[in-house]
């Protein structure tokens, strides 16, 4: 994709979002990474419906350590991974309050080291919570940046490295976002909605998947 039409792009999904947030509820930078933390291999939905539950009985790094991973498991039993992530969780939590005075790390570097914690999850947690234009590539951004031609890649790393640069100045704080939600409800993996796309005729990819009605009239 053009540099002219980067630009076109964002400002195109700017319009339709101005402030677009993370569907994940939380309410301090704790409870998003563990929100993020819980997400892998689980819809935003299923994560909310845990942690509604989950926070105001624990919603601390303290509270989190007291309760340990089995006494998470009754909580974080509904989602995928749940012993797992009941185990990271817990482990996180007593890490922060040894290593980091119970807060929550603003370096990449700090936050991958706790269990659990990759690159993906590192990156959200610094840009919503802290507000650093970092590039978080989840499945939705990976399939749109290469579907689109935005910033092609065949690894996750290589697409962040060139969303972090084809990404125009100004749109890198909710690019990522943007991307993210646009690959969720249009550019969708099994059949983009290009009939509805805003960015349709700026994208690569082919052929264009055409508006449900049209194919049943062509048929009929």
């Amino acid at each position: 994709m053009k540099v002219a039409d980067r630009r076109i792009a964002f400002e195109r999904l700017r319009a339709i979002d101005p402030e677009p947030k993370t569907e994940l509820e939380y309410a301090t930078p704790f409870q998003l990474l563990a929100a993020v933390l819980l997400s892998a291999q689980a819809t935003d939905r299923s994560v909310n419906l845990v942690t509604r539950r989950l926070f105001p009985v624990a919603g601390t790094p303290a509270a989190i350590a007291a309760l340990g991973e089995e006494g998470l498991i009754p909580y974080l039993k509904t989602i995928g991974l749940f012993r797992a992530k009941a185990k990271h969780l817990a482990q996180t939590a007593r890490l922060l309050l040894e290593r980091h005075g119970g807060e929550v790390p603003r370096s990449l570097e700090a936050l991958q080291a706790l269990p659990g914690v990759g690159r993906k999850t590192a990156n959200v947690v610094l840009n919503v919570a802290f507000n650093e234009p970092t590039m978080p590539v989840d499945t939705h951004v990976f399939r749109v940046a290469n579907r689109t031609g935005l910033a092609p890649g065949r690894t996750v790393e290589a697409v962040e490295a060139r969303l972090l640069h084809a990404v125009p100045e100004g749109f890198r704080h909710h690019a990522h976002h943007w991307l993210i939600l646009h690959g969720r409800y249009v550019c969708k993996a099994r059949k983009p909605e290009c009939w509805r796309c805003p960015i349709a005729d700026l994208c690569r990819f082919r052929p264009k998947t055409p508006e449900p009605d049209r194919v049943q009239s062509r048929q009929g």
